[in-house]
């Protein structure tokens, strides 16, 4: 846990969430400024940074965390279709340092 790490407070049960799951390796919850109707965040419960600190120890975390994101976007209601994005650095738009994989979707999204 990284003391000054928002994602790691909310894993701490510290700073309180919308959660919509939780298990020993990952929590998801909506995010508190949706870019969509339905917006949330796949987190996982062990701090990394980003996509770019990830390392092969991570590989079976990274794939539960993309097999979970289809079975709760239809949960919330996302059953024609969602967003996945993953803001990696600075430099990609990541905001908070702990890595994190929005779902977006309800609504027509912006071509990419």
């Amino acid at each position: 846990m990284s003391e000054d790490c928002i994602f790691c407070k909310i894993v701490a049960g510290e700073i309180p969430a919308r959660k919509i799951h939780e298990d020993d390796e990952v929590i998801a919850f909506h995010d508190i400024h949706p870019a969509a109707p339905v917006h949330f965040m796949i987190v996982p419960k062990a701090h990394i940074s980003s996509l770019a600190d990830a390392e092969a120890a991570h590989e079976g975390l990274l794939g539960r965390i993309l097999l979970l994101a289809p079975k709760l976007a239809r949960q919330e209601g996302l059953h024609t279709g969602f967003r996945t994005i993953i803001n990696t650095g600075r430099g990609g738009g990541q905001e908070v340092m702990h890595l994190h994989v929005h779902i977006l979707g309800g609504g027509s999204l912006r071509a990419m």
